[in-house]
C-alpha cells in the first residue's frame, strides 16, 4: 500500500509546471481580452472619475401617497433606468422620507440617465379631438410646417398599407393652415361636442351614457369653453404653455396638449384616454429597414390593453380625420399621432415620429421599466469634481503602499529567501485583480470606488495570510527532522484546509456585507471577495507549485541560512532512530548460542 502513495506523491512533484502554465495561460489570455476589450483601466466610480449628484424631491400624485412602499418602487425604476442606459455604479437611494438622491458618475450615457432618471413616464393613447400647427408655424403653409413630419407624409404623397397600421396622415389643422381664430374656435367647439358623445373609454369597454340632463348638459357646455379658451390661447412654442398644457387633467378627462415633429409645434385637443400606458408589456427600439419611419419603439400590450387598443381603433377607423387619430401622450406631451384605417389586433403597435435612435432607445427604455408611482421635482444638481476623489484615492494609495512595504519587511527578517515566493505571489494575485476588475466594467459595470480600492488594501493581509500559513508548516516539519522536499508535500495538506477555512469565513462576510448594503460598500465588499477567491487560485496554482520546484535548489534543499529553511536556525531535531532490543520470553526461545 505504501508504494502507491509514494509513486503519486512523487508524481505530484516532478509536474508542478502544469500549474504554472495554466496560470500563466491564464494571465495571457485575460490581458489579451483587456486590451482587445480597449478597456486597459478599470472604469472609476462617481468619487474618483467625478459626476453628477441630483437630489428629487417627491410629489404625491393623482391616487399615490408618499409613502417607503412607493418610494422603494421608485428607486428600483430608476436604478433599472439607469442600468438600461449601460450607466455603471450610478447609486440611487432614498433620504428621509420623501428625497431621493441619484449619484451618477462621469461617462457614456450619464447625460441620458440624468434626464429621464426622474421622469414620470406616463403614457396614455387618446383620440385627436382637434388640432393644429401653433405658435409661428401656424401662420405658414410650408410643408414642414403643415405635415406631420415623421410621424405624417408630406401633402401629395399618398401614405402606404401596413399591417400594423403604421401609415399616418397630414397633422390636424394642414387643409387649411390660413384658418381665422373663429373657424377654429368653430370646429375646436364641433369636435368637443363629437368627442363628447360616446367617450372612446365608453366605447373601449362597451358601456353606453345615458340621456345627458340639462344641468350635465350645462357643465358640459361650461367645459367645452374652458377648454376652447385654453386651446385658443395656449402657444406650444413657448415653454410655459407647454409646461401647464393639460397639467391638471385626470385620464378621464378631455385635455389640451403640446407636441413637437419635425421641429414644429403643434397643439391638440383629446380625448380622454382609452389605454393606459401600464398596459404595455414589453417595448424595444428597432429600426425600420423595410420602409421610410427610421427608429421606431414597437410596444406589445397586455391582453386587456390589447383588447382596449384594438377597441379604440376600431371606432377611431369609422370616423374622419383629423376624429381617426389617436394621440400617444407621454408625460403629457404628444409625441406621435398616427390614424387608422382599421383596428388594429394582436396587441402589437408602434411608435414612429422621425426618433433618433437615442431617443427611441431612451423612451423604450422608460416604457419598459415601467412608470415611477411618485412625481418628483428636481431640488438640486450639483456637479462632483473628482479632485477631492483624486486626493483621497492618493492618501489610500500611498497607505496601500505603506501597508505593503511593512509586510515585505517582515517576510524577510522572518522568511529571508521564502520572502521572494510570496513576493511573487503577491505580484500575480495584483496583476490578476487589476486585469479582472479592468474586464468587470465593460462586462457587469463594474466600477471602482474609494471603498473597493480600501477592499483591495485589506486583501493584502488575506493573501500574505496564507504564505505565512503555509510556510509555517513547512517549517514545522523541518523542525521535526525531515528535508525539504517531503516537507513541503506533509505541510502542504494541512495548510490547504487552514486557508480553504480562512478564505471562506472572508468570502462569506464579503458575501453577506455585499447583499445586506447599497451603493459605495458593496463595491468594498465585492473587491474582498473577489481578491479572497483569487487567493485560492494563487496559493493552489502558483505558490504551491512554485515552493515545489524551489525545494529542489541547492540554496532552499541544503538549508542555506539565507532560505529561511536553515535547520539549525529553526532549532530542528535529529531524525530518531529505534533501538532493537531482546525480546521478552513471550517473543519467542531464545538461541542458546546468544545465552
Amino acid at each position: 500500500m505504501a508504494a502507491p502513495k509514494r509513486g503519486r506523491s512523487a508524481s505530484a512533484q516532478s509536474k508542478p509546471g502544469r500549474s504554472l502554465a495554466l496560470i500563466l495561460i491564464a494571465i495571457v489570455a485575460l490581458t489579451g481580452g483587456m486590451f482587445a476589450s480597449g478597456h486597459k483601466t478599470p472604469r472609476l466610480g462617481i468619487d474618483l472619475a467625478g459626476g453628477t449628484s441630483i437630489t428629487l424631491k417627491a410629489k404625491a400624485d393623482q391616487g399615490s401617497a408618499i409613502n417607503k412602499a412607493n418610494m422603494d418602487t421608485a428607486v428600483d425604476i430608476m436604478n433599472r433606468r439607469v442600468n438600461g442606459l449601460g450607466v455603471s455604479e450610478a447609486e440611487v437611494q432614498t433620504q428621509g422620507t420623501d428625497n431621493i438622491i441619484v449619484n451618477i458618475p462621469k461617462g457614456t450615457n450619464s447625460k441620458e440617465a440624468q434626464e429621464q432618471v426622474g421622469t414620470t413616464a406616463k403614457l396614455y393613447f387618446r383620440p385627436v379631438l382637434a388640432g393644429e400647427p401653433s405658435g409661428a408655424a401656424a401662420q405658414s403653409p410650408s410643408p414642414s410646417a403643415s405635415s406631420g413630419g415623421g410621424s405624417s407624409p408630406k401633402p401629395g404623397t399618398s401614405p402606404s398599407s401596413s399591417a400594423s397600421s403604421k401609415e399616418k396622415a397630414s397633422s390636424p389643422g394642414s387643409s387649411s393652415p390660413t384658418a381665422t381664430a373663429t373657424s377654429q374656435g368653430r370646429a375646436v367647439t364641433d369636435a368637443l361636442k363629437a368627442g363628447s358623445t360616446p367617450s372612446p373609454s365608453g366605447s373601449a369597454s362597451g358601456s353606453s351614457k345615458p340621456p345627458a340632463t340639462p344641468s350635465a348638459s350645462g357643465s358640459a357646455s361650461k367645459t367645452a369653453s374652458r377648454l376652447q379658451a385654453q386651446y385658443a390661447a395656449l402657444d406650444c412654442t413657448k415653454p410655459a404653455d407647454r409646461a401647464n398644457a393639460g397639467k391638471k387633467a385626470k385620464p378621464g378627462d378631455t385635455t389640451v396638449a403640446c407636441g413637437e415633429i419635425d421641429g414644429a409645434w403643434f397643439k391638440y385637443v383629446l380625448g380622454p384616454a382609452a389605454v393606459d400606458g401600464t398596459e404595455v408589456k414589453k417595448a424595444q427600439a428597432v429600426f425600420d429597414t423595410q420602409g421610410a419611419s427610421g427608429w421606431q419603439v414597437q410596444m406589445t400590450f397586455t391582453k386587456s390593453g390589447a383588447d382596449k387598443f384594438a377597441d379604440i381603433t376600431g371606432e377611431l377607423a369609422q370616423k374622419t380625420q383629423p376624429q381617426n387619430e389617436f394621440g400617444i401622450v407621454l408625460d403629457g406631451e404628444v409625441v406621435s399621432t398616427p390614424f387608422v384605417r382599421q383596428a388594429i389586433t394582436g396587441g402589437q403597435a408602434e411608435i414612429s415620429g422621425s426618433f433618433k435612435q437615442e431617443e427611441a432607445q431612451n423612451l423604450a427604455n422608460m416604457l419598459s421599466y415601467g412608470a415611477l408611482p411618485l412625481s418628483f421635482q428636481e431640488q438640486s444638481v450639483t456637479t462632483v469634481t473628482a479632485a477631492l476623489g483624486g486626493e483621497q484615492l492618493h492618501a489610500g494609495l500611498l497607505a496601500g503602499a505603506i501597508g505593503l512595504a511593512l509586510v515585505m519587511i517582515y517576510l524577510v527578517v522572518f522568511y529571508r529567501g521564502l520572502s521572494l515566493v510570496a513576493m511573487a505571489s503577491l505580484l500575480v494575485s495584483a496583476m490578476l485583480t487589476y486585469v479582472i476588475m479592468a474586464l468587470l466594467g465593460p462586462a457587469i459595470g463594474f466600477a471602482l470606488n474609494l471603498p473597493a480600492v480600501c477592499g483591495a488594501i485589506v486583501a493584502i493581509g488575506i493573501t500574505a495570510d496564507s504564505f505565512i500559513v503555509y510556510f509555517e508548516r513547512i517549517r514545522d516539519e523541518i523542525r521535526e527532522g525531515r528535508t525539504l522536499r517531503p516537507a513541503v508535500e506533509r505541510a502542504w495538506p494541512r495548510a490547504r484546509r487552514t486557508i480553504l477555512v480562512s478564505d471562506f469565513v472572508s468570502f462569506l462576510a464579503a458575501a453577506v456585507l455585499f447583499i445586506v448594503t447599497v451603493g459605495k460598500v458593496q463595491g468594498f465588499a465585492f473587491t474582498l471577495g473577489l481578491t479572497t477567491v483569487l487567493d485560492v487560485v494563487v496559493v493552489f496554482l502558483f505558490t504551491k507549485p512554485l515552493m515545489t520546484l524551489l525545494a529542489r535548489r541547492q540554496f532552499f534543499a541544503g538549508g542555506h541560512k539565507w532560505s529561511g529553511l536553515d535547520p539549525k536556525g529553526l532549532g530542528a531535531k535529529p531524525p530518531l532512530r529505534r533501538t532493537r532490543r531482546p525480546a521478552g520470553p513471550a517473543a519467542g526461545p531464545v538461541d542458546p548460542k546468544e545465552a
